[in-house]
């Protein structure tokens, strides 16, 4: 790690990857953001000029759901949904970075426990297309708006109210086709904070166009995603990595991760999944996962792990110890090799200005 990419100059924090994993992000063309919402940080992964890691980070207070689509990064906070644009263009760079995504826009949305967000791009017209994200404080699926906190665009059936009580602890958004299609929820609860009683075996995923309920018997599920045709999720409770076999309703695990998982991202046959320590307390007790630590002989680890899909293994990873302990979400940044960030914490922001072009002048 260098400290001069990172800006982190406190030995609280240590970044290791495994040998190949450079090699993988310069195969793949890619390089990775993730965020942590326990420190509060978004952090940017990719190659320096002379191949080794790039680390990039900057401060948003609980940065949690993260979305990239083209030179767009969006990402949810404590109580704003942001989003960043890449100002530089193919085959440039700023200061040895190929990509520096600049804070373009806010929704101050208050305090709704934002998880998972995305664009809907079901309409190809750009101003037809609209942020969606995972309203876990109001257990449904809302929307932004220019006078309102939020405006709510779904629920399930079980929920009989919209109210502030987080009541089934809704969490992970799988689009299909451009549209919302699949939720993950710890429970089925319909009172507040009802799904911390149902942590071990409540979770579920229901179907947004038919709310039928797909899949039963989850630990905490989080992070759908579709992918190849098929649909997959992190069973965090009992740290496995699979899919949901739609036909016959039941979970396929394919890889177990020594860790709470949280975050999912996809590059061709390669998933890239985040991996917490979990925390001592009653939330993340009594789970599965702590008789399979166990039994494997491993402390859970905190950072991102890359599992090739067609065999189930773990080949590369990046491990983080110190002040991070928890990770959130992670997303691709296609075509990028080494990305940065402006943030707020210092005067760069105020030297930054880009220039469009008016087009209906």
């Amino acid at each position: 790690m260098n400290p001069n990419d990172s800006n982190i100059n406190k030995p609280s924090l240590e970044i290791n990857a495994s040998r190949q994993f450079t090699a993988w992000l310069y195969e793949q063309n890619l390089s990775l953001s993730f965020t942590t919402y326990q420190a509060g940080k978004l952090f940017f992964i990719g190659l320096q000029p002379n191949g080794k890691l790039s680390v990039f980070e900057r401060s948003f207070e609980r940065c949690m759901g993260l979305y990239a689509n083209g030179n767009s990064l969006y990402m949810s906070s404590l109580y704003q949904l942001w989003r960043f644009e890449n100002i530089i263009q193919p085959g440039q760079n700023h200061q040895g970075y190929d990509a520096l995504y600049l804070p373009q826009m806010s929704y101050v949305t208050g305090d709704l426990d934002i998880h998972d967000i995305a664009l809907s791009t079901e309409k190809k017209d750009l101003e037809s297309q609209k942020l969606v994200f995972v309203n876990t404080l109001f257990s449904c699926l809302a929307t932004v708006s220019e006078t309102h906190s939020f405006v709510p665009l779904w629920q399930p059936t079980f929920i009989s109210k919209l109210a502030a009580e987080d009541r089934c602890h809704l969490n992970g958004l799988a689009m299909q086709q451009g549209k919302p299609k699949y939720v993950t929820a710890v429970s089925q609860s319909d009172v507040a904070e009802g799904w911390r009683e149902h942590r071990a075996n409540g979770g579920c995923v229901i179907d947004v166009e038919s709310n039928e309920i797909v899949l039963q018997g989850l630990s905490m599920p989080h992070s759908p995603r579709w992918h190849q045709e098929k649909l997959w999720l992190l069973n965090s409770g009992a740290g496995e990595f699979g899919f949901v076999d739609l036909k016959r309703g039941v979970f396929e695990p394919v890889a177990f991760c020594p860790g709470y998982l949280r975050g999912c991202t996809f590059h061709g046959d390669f998933a890239v999944v985040g991996i917490s320590q979990p925390r001592h307390n009653k939330t993340f007790s009594g789970l599965p996962l702590d008789d399979k630590l166990q039994q494997k002989n491993v402390e859970p680890r905190c950072g991102l792990l890359v599992i090739d899909l067609r065999s189930g293994d773990i080949v590369h990873s990046l491990r983080m110890e110190g002040v991070v302990l928890e990770l959130y979400d992670v997303v691709a940044l296609l075509g990028v090799r080494r990305p940065m960030a402006i943030g707020f914490r210092s005067d760069e922001i105020r030297r930054v200005v880009t220039v469009g072009s008016d087009q209906n002048f």
